[in-house]
């Protein structure tokens, strides 16, 4: 349960202080599955709603909308594409017993730049980061520095952007 709660705070409180400038925000979702029972928090970027549900607790408060960039997300020490807008987050984190313990990470971006170039961009940096990957089409596929699953899919957008997809773990 205290790590349940642990995860719950960590969540939550860095929302408290966040500004709203009347554009969508960035949508997360938590699940975590432990022995003490499920958890599930989420953040709707639309309203600035934060729902938490856990054991023993559950609740709404509306909070001002909170909007992630390439700065508040990292994979060993490298950031999203400079300039990136974080839409959504989805972490799904299974205690599982005897030490099993799975965590898989979803994360849709806005990059301002062609698909080619943000590939590039993190196929250098992500290689420099001990990730073993190779380029697919648009994207990169490999593995993490703990050999857990690694992939990002890249799409043009308007404006010569590209709409990105990281999953990674497993």
């Amino acid at each position: 349960m205290r790590r349940s709660l642990l995860l719950l705070g960590i969540f939550v409180l860095p929302l408290a202080g966040c500004g709203d400038d009347g554009k969508e925000g960035t949508t997360i979702s938590l699940n975590s599955m432990t022995e003490d029972g499920n958890v599930t928090a989420g953040v709707d970027g639309k309203t600035g709603e934060v729902a938490i549900n856990a054991p023993g607790f559950s609740g709404k408060i509306t909070l001002p909308k909170l909007k992630l960039d390439s700065s508040d997300f990292e994979m060993n020490g490298v950031h999203l594409y400079p300039g990136s807008t974080i839409s959504g987050m989805n972490i799904v984190a299974n205690d599982g017993k005897d030490g099993d313990d799975k965590a898989n990470v979803r994360v849709t971006f806005d990059s301002p730049a062609e698909p080619a170039v943000v590939r590039d961009w993190f196929f250098d940096r992500l290689g420099k980061a001990d990730f073993k990957i190779t380029k697919s089409g648009t994207g990169l596929k490999g593995t993490d520095e703990e050999d857990k699953p690694f992939a990002l899919e890249l799409t043009p957008a308007a404006n010569g952007h590209s709409t990105g997809v990281i999953v990674a773990g497993g």
